[in-house]
């Protein structure tokens, strides 16, 4: 039954609307840290230990999704998440002291956390299952698309705690639409039976033969400990944080590359490195639907979109001029967009249903290592060696995650 049709129309729609506040939430940040140094009389190494925290938060969201969708379901956990970043946001709008606004990242972090993770199981387990999460995660980068825009507009008649305050009011009809329009429990096992698959084995990369998902008796050790042992969960969690690092290495550091590798003028590079969000958040849209057209299972897209990224990577270094160096980056993110969310698809073929909302917690919170380390590691070499080795850096990444997908598709039971 196509989702535009059924019952889950409401609760995917709310779906993309909690990850464009999602994606504000993320896009609001850098624009406020001015803001937030000259407010506090802070360093830019003192602010920057609230991403940190915030981190920390979102990771301790993800390894707790499972026991905590297993305990309240699908409709109180997303209230408990949105709730606590509603309070979270608030106390921030209230200009607190520095310490205490340090301390309120980890219960925004989390809050965040908890409706990312448990969004995506939901959404996982639905027909169509690699299409919608594209969608969900293209709506977050609309939402980190304005989020910049709105801040930085904000700020030219309003101090900065007013934008944690819309934030706060935007939160609260989405807490009201989880309790009205989200089922208790999430509905386990529904998406497997509707993914599309190709003629012959459903997935013909394989060159190892399915093995049975571990964790298939969670009560033993529980939920979090039974996923921990899964070496299918290890490597997708891998992959991602090799996904994110890569995704914000570009995103952080495109900007100095145009200027110090191509000259390009401040301006220019900045559009440039617009149009590379744009790409994918465009890469989200478009390429799962086309990719179901053309009989591709999810398998299969993502070794497209890797084998996208690596020559995307390869004519951005290469590039003679601004130009081309403009449709290398557009390229690039628009080849990236859907492998995150698609690797989010594949999780019900990793391992048992009850795990699935666990480990997909475990992996959107171990993303985040990769996307701190990897950008800082990417900066460090830029910093000795010289920023042109941030192309060569992203196609190593993106050879690496050909390897780590090549190994999650081996360990991938049938649809």
């Amino acid at each position: 039954m196509p989702v535009s049709r059924s019952p889950w129309r409401a609760p995917v729609a709310l779906a993309y609307a909690t990850f464009v506040l999602a994606g504000l939430n993320a896009g609001v940040s850098g624009v406020l840290l001015p803001a937030l140094i000259g407010d506090y009389g802070v360093d830019m190494t003192t602010i920057g230990i609230t991403f940190f925290v915030s981190s920390a938060g979102f990771m301790l969201a993800g390894s707790g999704t499972g026991p905590l969708l297993e305990r309240l379901g699908t409709r109180l956990a997303l209230a408990i998440g949105g709730g606590l970043y509603v309070m979270a946001t608030l106390y921030m709008a209230g200009h607190p002291p520095f310490v205490a606004f340090l301390a309120v990242q980890l219960v925004a972090g989390y809050g965040i956390g908890v409706l990312e993770s448990v969004l995506n199981a939901y959404l996982a387990e639905l027909p169509s299952a690699t299409m919608l999460l594209n969608r969900l995660h293209a709506f977050f980068g609309v939402g980190a698309l304005l989020g910049p825009l709105t801040a930085a507009w904000m700020l030219t008649f309003l101090p900065w705690t007013a934008v944690w305050l819309v934030l706060a009011v935007a939160c609260l009809p989405l807490v009201a639409g989880f309790l009205m329009v989200y089922p208790r429990r999430t509905p386990a096992g529904d998406g497997a039976a509707e993914r599309p698959v190709q003629a012959g084995p459903p997935y013909p990369d394989a060159s190892m033969p399915p093995t049975d998902p571990e964790g298939s008796e969670p009560e033993r050790g529980g939920l979090l400990t039974a996923v921990m042992r899964s070496p299918a969960v290890a490597l997708a969690s891998a992959f991602l944080a090799v996904y994110v690092g890569l995704e914000i290495s570009v995103g952080n550091w495109g900007f100095t590359f145009l200027v110090e590798e191509h000259a390009q003028t401040g301006l220019t590079a900045g559009y440039i490195s617009s149009g590379y969000w744009l790409g994918l958040t465009l890469g989200r849209f478009l390429i799962s639907p086309v990719a179901t057209r053309m009989g591709l299972t999810a398998v299969g897209m993502t070794y497209a979109c890797l084998a996208g990224v690596t020559a995307s990577a390869v004519l951005t270094w290469a590039a003679p001029g601004a130009v081309v160096a403009t449709a290398g980056f557009l390229l690039l993110g628009f080849f990236l967009g859907p492998i995150f969310p698609t690797a989010m698809a594949v999780v019900p073929d990793l391992t048992t249903a009850r795990l699935v909302p666990t480990a997909i917690g475990i992996m959107n919170g171990v993303s985040v290592i990769g996307g701190a380390v990897l950008p800082w590691l990417t900066g460090a070499i830029g910093q000795s060696a010289g920023i042109w080795t941030l192309m060569p850096s992203v196609v190593l990444l993106a050879l690496l995650q050909f390897a780590l997908w090549r190994m999650i598709v081996a360990r991938m039971t049938p649809a």
